[in-house]
C-alpha cells in the first residue's frame, strides 16, 4: 500500500511555498508520493481562479518536473463544477483501492475543516496532515474529536510566499522571479499570464 499525500488548491500560480510544503509533508510523514490536484472551482474561495484551469495544470506540471515523488492529477479539472474533496477522494479510492490518502493542509484550512462538505464522510476515508505555519494560529483544539484523531501536525519552514502576492506583484510590474520555480517563471512570462510582460 502506497501512502499518498494530496495537495489541493487553485495553484494560481503554484509557487515555491507549495513545493516546500509538499516535500516537508512527504519526508516528515513517510509518504511515497504527493499528488498535486488543481481544483476547478474551489467551494471555499470567494472568487474564481484567475487563469484557465488547463494553464494552472500546466504550471503545476512544469513546477514538479524532476521530482519522482511528485505527480500532477487533473481529476478535479476533468470533473468540472465545484471541487469538493469528498468527490475527489471517492474517485481516487475507486481508481487506487490499495493506496491510503492524506490531505496536506495549512493552518487556515485546519481552522475551517469542520465546514468542509461532507466532512464526516471524508474523515472516514482520509487522514489530514496539518502544516504548522509560523505566525498563524491553529484552532485545532476546537475541532470535534473525530477530526483531531485524524490530524497529524508537522512544522512548516517559515515561507512568506502566496499566490495572491505573486499575482499582485506581476500586475504591479514588480519582480516575482525566485518566488516560483524557474520553469514556472518562464511559463508565466512567456504567455503573459496575470498581465506579465515577457521581459520581466
Amino acid at each position: 500500500m502506497r501512502k499518498i499525500g494530496i495537495m489541493g488548491g487553485t495553484f494560481d500560480p503554484i509557487h515555491l511555498g507549495h513545493l516546500i510544503a509538499a516535500e516537508t509533508a512527504r519526508t516528515s510523514c513517510g509518504l511515497d508520493e504527493v499528488w498535486f490536484i488543481p481544483s476547478f472551482l474551489p467551494p471555499l474561495k470567494s472568487h474564481e481562479p484567475g487563469e484557465h484551469s488547463e494553464l494552472r495544470l500546466q504550471m503545476v506540471q512544469e513546477a514538479i518536473k524532476g521530482n519522482p515523488h511528485f505527480r500532477a492529477m487533473d481529476i478535479e479539472l476533468a470533473r468540472g463544477g465545484l471541487s469538493y474533496s469528498i468527490d475527489t477522494v471517492l474517485e481516487l479510492r475507486q481508481l487506487h483501492p490499495h493506496d491510503s490518502f492524506s490531505y496536506i493542509i495549512g493552518t487556515d484550512r485546519i481552522n475551517d475543516l469542520s465546514g468542509w462538505h461532507r466532512i464526516e464522510e471524508l474523515a472516514e476515508r482520509v487522514a489530514f496532515i496539518g502544516l504548522n505555519r509560523e505566525g498563524t494560529e491553529s484552532e485545532a483544539g476546537e475541532l470535534p474529536d473525530y477530526l483531531q484523531q485524524r490530524l497529524t501536525y508537522i512544522n512548516m519552514p517559515p515561507i512568506g510566499i502566496s499566490s495572491t502576492a505573486i499575482r499582485e506583484a506581476i500586475q504591479a510590474g514588480g519582480s516575482f522571479r525566485y518566488l516560483v520555480p524557474e520553469a514556472v517563471f518562464h511559463f508565466i512570462t512567456g504567455r503573459g499570464l496575470y498581465g506579465a510582460r515577457s521581459n520581466d
